[in-house]
């Protein structure tokens, strides 16, 4: 992103689930954040599942709080120059102004960051088979 490795980063669990391989994308923002989580208003065991199921280990996630309330426990508990929340949605950007967080949609955090969306990995997927044209 931009190289600044004193930040918190937070997404949404559908930003995240939007992103063609999750665990890379932790495994490269840790490179460049201090602390990196995410935050859902789905029970925590939905959280929890899709990170064991991704291998994403977080340093912070929304538990049984809603979105606005962990993001406010986030930036009391862990002492960063920035706060990031990377979402899929209007209301995602509405949140992150109200509580204080600088928004990135995922699409732009992608981009910044060279992560792969999932729709453009099933895209490529499609693309592959359209070339083999000559298979019996």
């Amino acid at each position: 992103m931009n190289g600044d490795s004193d930040m918190t980063l937070a997404f949404e669990l559908e930003a995240l689930k939007e992103l063609a391989s999750p665990e890379r994308v932790f495994e490269d923002a840790r490179g460049w954040t201090e602390y990196i989580g995410v935050v859902s208003e789905k029970p925590t065991y939905v959280v929890t599942n899709f990170t064991r199921k991704n291998r994403i280990r977080q340093d912070f996630f929304s538990g049984p709080r809603g979105k606005a309330e962990s993001l406010e426990g986030v930036k009391d508990q862990f002492d960063t120059d920035r706060y990031v929340y990377i979402g899929a949605s209007d209301e995602d950007e509405e949140l992150a102004d109200s509580v204080d967080w600088e928004y990135l949609a995922v699409e732009d955090a992608a981009d910044a960051a060279d992560w792969i969306l999932a729709t453009t990995a099933d895209d490529e997927d499609d693309d592959a088979e359209q070339v083999r044209d000559d298979w019996p």
